[in-house]
């Protein structure tokens, strides 16, 4: 698994701390504490950390992904100037020795385990060379001396503790400071690692859902595609009885125009399942042109009024004219007209359709006069097999939610004040608008 998200920025932004620290550290050591230290091997060491650090960031901007080995090796190389600049400062003996703690802790919280034991094991090799090999610090002299008594009898060591032990003060000064440091630095991390980990949690729990909800969509797909291949028989058979009906009742006008309505919605049918099949696995009418967003859905519910003839629905189409102009798709236009059934289903003496658009968007709102909808299975509307019909099986708005989802909108259910349910429906126009050729 690739390093947390950021990871590579954040070194670099904790060894841009850390070149200011030591420098600043080396500097106040060198003038105000007049402490003899070899300033150039140290001031090089500084240096060199900066540049690498100059490297890494031109390395981050490249495209190439970071590696847990890349940032393994990033760490080592904090490791090896810590060493550097310790083994000129006292080795083991300087208070600061604790910062190798740093570079494991970011190891352990981001890396494997490999590279966390590793890393282990290579801050204890500096730690125990820096024991046996290292420029010792010189005994506090003059005003040095003053200051490791001060700080004596401020922080309470016994005076026979602080004669025996030169610069004892001064090392416990240098431990508190290297504790805030340190303290700094491990909570700035760690809580940005932290949050780091959460969203990379919450991301592929999304991804994890949404792979879900993409298996039920094409196990419906499925049974849905041998649905269709076997009711184009019965369909058939059902045009060629009522036709043959109507032949023997064309005497009496009633029951003739029973059957003629009977046959004219078998023929839809039959069409709508051609459609489905001709178009299964195309995005869109192929060498459908552009139309009006306004001509789109006069066809629209030109298309749904033939489905649902004893329905009525007022409309009301509302933006500026011209009206942007969008291709047609069969995914979106049976995704709105499932949303129409559901309406004309929940409120049968009529509906409304209002729809509004500006030149990137597309809002509609279908409101019925049924029994309304309850909040609670309003929010779970949307889920596989979840309907807000007492005998509904869920799929029609599920599919119908994906749909719009695919194409960056959404869908709302929500009460209304004077009774039944408000369906928006809110789309943007740039998926629906075809590339210039």
């Amino acid at each position: 698994m690739p390093p947390a998200p950021g990871l590579l920025s954040r070194l670099i932004a904790l060894r841009r701390i850390s070149v200011l620290a030591q420098g600043g550290v080396l500097l106040l050591a060198v003038v105000w504490l007049r402490i003899p230290l070899p300033v150039l091997p140290m001031v090089a060491i500084t240096v060199t950390l900066g540049a690498f650090n100059l490297f890494t960031q031109w390395r981050q901007q490249q495209a190439r992904p970071v590696t847990d080995d890349e940032v393994f090796a990033q760490l080592l190389v904090d490791v090896a100037a810590l060493g550097g600049l310790l083994y000129f400062a006292g080795g083991s003996a300087n208070p600061f020795v604790s910062l190798f703690l740093v570079p494991l802790t970011i190891a352990a919280a981001a890396l494997p385990v490999r590279q966390a034991w590793l890393m282990a094991g290579a801050t204890l090799l500096a730690y125990t060379f820096l024991m046996f090999w290292n420029l010792p610090l010189p005994p506090p002299q003059g005003e040095m001396a003053e200051l490791d008594a001060l700080l004596a009898r401020a922080s309470g060591v016994a005076p026979e503790h602080a004669g025996h032990v030169s610069g004892f003060a001064l090392h416990v000064l240098g431990m508190w400071l290297n504790f805030v440091v340190s303290a700094v630095v491990v909570a700035l991390f760690l809580t940005r690692m932290a949050a780091a980990l959460k969203a990379r949690d919450r991301e592929l729990a999304a991804a994890r859902e949404k792979a879900l909800k993409n298996e039920q969509i094409l196990a419906l797909g499925t049974l849905a595609a041998g649905a269709a291949h076997k009711l184009g028989t019965p369909l058939s058979t059902m045009a060629v009885v009522l036709r043959e009906a109507e032949l023997a009742h064309a005497d009496d006008t009633e029951l003739r125009e029973d059957l003629q309505l009977l046959r004219t919605q078998v023929d839809e049918c039959k069409k709508i399942l051609s459609q489905t099949l001709a178009s299964a696995g195309q995005a869109r009418d192929e060498g459908s042109r552009q139309i009006p967003l306004d001509a789109y859905l006069e066809r629209l519910l030109e298309e749904w009024q033939l489905i649902r003839p004893q329905a009525t629905v007022a409309a009301t189409l509302a933006g500026p004219r011209p009206a942007p102009e969008i291709a047609t798709d069969r995914r979106l236009e049976q995704a709105l007209l499932n949303l129409l059934d559901n309406a004309a289903d929940a409120s049968p003496e009529g509906l409304a359709f209002n729809a509004d658009w500006s030149a990137t968007a597309l809002t509609i709102d279908i409101l019925d006069q049924g029994p309304g909808i309850d909040p609670a299975t309003a929010s779970r509307l949307g889920e596989a097999f979840i309907s807000s019909k007492a005998d509904g099986l869920g799929i029609g708005f599920f599919l119908t939610n994906a749909t719009l989802e695919q194409f960056g909108g959404s869908v709302e259910l929500t009460p209304r004040d004077t009774g039944g349910t408000r369906t928006r429906v809110t789309l943007p126009l740039a998926q629906l608008t075809l590339a210039p050729t």
